[in-house]
């Protein structure tokens, strides 16, 4: 079955559209055939025709991925895994925490889409951003990420840390469910983060942006 018609009805929507959404389907079907296209021979990553955030934000509006969780990091559309309880749980401790702690001061947004450059849309599990209205246009900047991580420790802190860092975002941590740990990752420059810390139970994180709030350890992995 060809990756156009694997899209189904939606994709044969898509066609029907002007040229610059049809150019816009072409990206998307390559890019979901990176992992094919790798193992063979002469098709280098030079070769791979990467999505421009655009381009990924027009799929959305026309509901390409309505039934599919993704999410577009360094021009590639990512399948995000299921939550288990450890990692939900996480999450919803954190929200519970800081949004009163903030209101007035921030919006804090949970797994909702964030502006990383041209070629990136990460979906945090949480994401502490300026005050504004985001309606028309997703923040292109945060005051904190938190991502929690029990499979994806990796992919949190490999793929997506260089993206808060070159973002400017002064706090990034990493809630490791396993080892009930949070890595705070902070100093971005570049595209890293040159401080990085682990904090356990017991321990109490002041964010940077606002230092009279401050988060305990156990507060989210009690």
């Amino acid at each position: 079955m060809s990756v156009l018609r694997a899209l189904g009805e939606k994709a044969r929507e898509v066609l029907a559209q002007d040229a610059v959404q049809h150019r816009a389907l072409r990206c998307y079907a390559g890019s979901m055939q990176v992992e094919l296209w790798t193992n063979l021979p002469d098709v280098g990553p030079s070769a791979i025709r990467r999505l421009r955030r655009d381009e990924y934000d027009r799929l959305v509006e026309l509901g390409v991925f309505d039934r599919e969780p993704v999410e577009l990091i360094q021009g590639v559309i990512v399948r995000m895994a299921p939550q288990g309880a450890p990692h939900a749980g996480a999450v919803q401790r954190s929200n519970e925490y800081l949004v009163p702690k903030l209101i007035g001061r921030a919006h804090v947004r949970v797994q909702l889409p964030l502006i990383a450059g041209d070629d990136s849309e990460p979906e945090p599990d949480l994401a502490v951003v300026p005050l504004g209205n985001y309606d028309l246009v997703h923040p292109a900047a945060a005051r904190l990420v938190i991502e929690v991580a029990r499979t994806s420790l990796a992919y949190d802190r490999d793929a997506k840390g260089p993206l808060y860092a070159k973002m400017g975002v002064p706090d990034f941590w990493v809630v490791v469910v396993v080892n009930r740990v949070i890595e705070v990752h902070r100093s971005p420059r570049g595209e890293r983060y040159e401080s990085v810390e682990t904090y356990r139970s017991g321990a109490s994180i002041a964010t940077t942006a606002f230092p009279d709030v401050a988060v305990d350890v156990s507060t989210i992995l009690p």
